[in-house]
C-alpha cells in the first residue's frame, strides 16, 4: 500500500480531496502537524465527502515523530526544487510520497537530507506550483500505474446503458 504524507498541510479542502483520493487509490494518509485546520472541520469533511470514515489516516506531532514511527521508510519528496522528474523513479509498493504545505512546500532543511529521493512535476514557465491535491493525484497515480494498479478496478461500466 502506498503512503501519502502531508507535511503541515494548511487548507482543509485540499486535505479532504487528498483523503478522498487516498480512499479511491487504496493509499494511507499521514498528516504531520501542525495542521492549518482541525480534523473535525466542516471543509475537510465536505471535500472528502462521505469517504473520510473509510480513510486510513495517522497524525504525527512533527517530522521526527513521523520518522520514529516509520523506521526505514522509503520516502520520496515531491518538490519544485528537485532535479529528477516524478516519472524517473521506481516507486516501491510500500513507499511514502511526501508533499509540503501549500504556502512553502517541504522545508529545505528536510530536502537537503533526502536529495536523491526528491522528485518534481514539470511545469511551463514561471508557474510556482500546482495545487496540492492535484500534485498528490499526479504522483500517486504514476506510482500505482508502475504497479499495474494492483487490486484496483480498471474496468468502467455505464449506469443505464451498455458499451457496444
Amino acid at each position: 500500500m502506498i503512503n501519502i504524507v502531508l507535511h503541515e498541510p494548511e487548507m482543509p479542502a485540499n486535505t479532504g480531496n487528498i483523503g478522498r483520493t487516498c480512499v479511491a487509490a487504496g493509499a494511507r494518509l499521514h498528516l504531520i502537524e501542525p495542521l492549518g485546520f482541525r480534523l473535525n472541520e466542516k471543509m475537510l469533511k465536505r471535500a472528502g465527502l462521505d469517504y473520510w470514515d473509510k480513510l486510513d489516516v495517522t497524525v504525527y506531532d512533527d517530522f521526527n515523530d513521523f520518522l520514529e514511527k516509520n523506521p526505514g521508510a522509503k520516502i520520496y519528496m515531491a518538490t519544485t526544487k528537485a532535479h529528477r522528474i516524478y516519472t524517473d523513479v521506481k516507486y516501491e509498493p510500500d513507499c511514502y510520497i511526501m508533499f509540503g504545505k501549500e504556502s512553502a512546500g517541504i522545508p529545505e532543511e528536510i530536502l537537503v537530507e533526502h536529495e536523491e529521493n526528491c522528485v518534481r512535476i514539470p511545469m511551463i514557465g514561471d508557474i510556482r506550483s500546482l495545487n496540492l491535491s492535484n500534485s498528490v493525484a499526479v504522483v500517486l497515480y504514476e506510482a500505482l500505474r508502475q504497479q499495474n494498479f494492483g487490486e484496483m478496478n480498471c474496468e468502467g461500466h455505464l449506469h443505464r446503458l451498455s458499451w457496444k
